[in-house]
């Protein structure tokens, strides 16, 4: 047993699933990864990673390890960068719950969206990077990728409100009234649904992005748990509510620092460089979008502190992160004023 993994039945399945895996098996768990834990395999002169559901009493439709899996196999061919995928194991029995198997990438992951560690020009150009690979993404046609069933039809935030209101409240440990007042507002004003479908990755900020070891470019996009078909804007929304957090209580954000001398766009400049390379207009009922995204994250981060209470939780930092719920929801019930 290592870290939770049984590696003599892993080993047995890997060797019947994985081509070419010769050496001992050794894991080693991730940092972080609060909500599927994941390890770094080794055997001999490879390494993989593997990605498995928690264990224990799960929220309905939580870490879907299997449609990462789905999609990471649909990405694979096109040029949106994912880690090859390698097996999928739908059998319990093996580790005692579903996991799957893909590339383990070598390069660098950045956790702070102030980049300090690189020079002014990379920095410029990881923003950009970022920013390209979110329309690459947006523009894949889900129908030559094998994803048109990969979400429902119909208004995605309406889907969404719906699915977060219901996750929240089958998580809810207190009454907060910023997220009642979220939960009240977002349906109410909705925006008019423009007819717009793309694959959205639904975490789509930098730490989930791992970078080649010396250039600023991408190799490879993880975490895609929450992907499903939906508003490419949702995700745009997403990645400049990141940029909001203050820097301040372990939370890397880019409030109160000059964008300008880091070599870091505005939300401005962002935006309207997304929107020339999706062919978008200009982007009407912002506020909306931001509101709806401080809202998604504070009752996911809300899933994460019940599982840490019921203690199911994967990162010892889970806790921690748990009391954001309530400054998340704060800052998201600032936009409906």
């Amino acid at each position: 047993m290592a870290q939770g993994l049984d590696l003599t039945l892993l080993e047995k399945w890997i060797r019947e699933h994985v081509p070419a895996f010769n050496g001992d098996l050794k894991a080693e768990k991730f940092a972080g990864g609060q909500s599927n834990p994941t390890f770094k395999l080794t055997a001999g002169d490879r390494a993989y990673v593997l990605r498995r559901k928690p264990q224990g009493t799960l929220l309905a439709s939580a870490h879907a390890v299997d449609r990462e899996f789905k999609v990471l196999s649909a990405l694979a061919p096109t040029n949106v960068p994912v880690p090859t995928p390698v097996a999928l194991c739908e059998d319990d029995d093996v580790i005692g719950s579903m996991f799957y198997i893909m590339e383990h990438l070598e390069g660098r992951i950045f956790w702070d969206p102030a980049l300090p560690e690189v020079s002014d020009e990379d920095r410029g150009a990881i923003y950009d990077q970022m920013n390209r690979v979110m329309a690459d993404m947006h523009m894949v046609d889900i129908h030559k990728a094998g994803l048109s069933d990969y979400g429902k039809p119909g208004n995605y935030f309406e889907r969404q409100i719906g699915r977060w209101t219901k996750q929240y409240r089958a998580a809810e440990t207190e009454t907060i009234p910023e997220m009642e007042k979220l939960i009240d507002w977002l349906p109410k004003n909705m925006p008019v649904d423009d007819g717009q479908v793309s694959l959205v990755h639904g975490d789509y900020r930098l730490d989930n992005m791992i970078f080649h070891p010396t250039e600023p470019r991408i190799i490879g996009i993880l975490d895609w748990e929450l992907s499903t078909l939906g508003h490419p804007l949702a995700d745009l929304a997403y990645q400049l509510m990141a940029w909001q957090f203050p820097r301040e209580a372990g939370i890397n954000g880019l409030a109160g620092l000059s964008r300008s001398e880091l070599n870091i766009p505005d939300d401005e400049a962002y935006i309207r460089t997304y929107c020339q390379r999706t062919g978008q207009p200009g982007i009407e009922d912002w506020n909306f979008y931001m509101a709806f995204c401080f809202f998604r994250l504070a009752s996911i981060t809300q899933g994460i502190r019940k599982r840490a209470l019921i203690g199911t939780a994967s990162s010892p930092e889970a806790e921690a992160k748990a009391a954001m719920v309530g400054p998340l929801s704060t800052m998201g019930a600032a936009y409906t004023d």
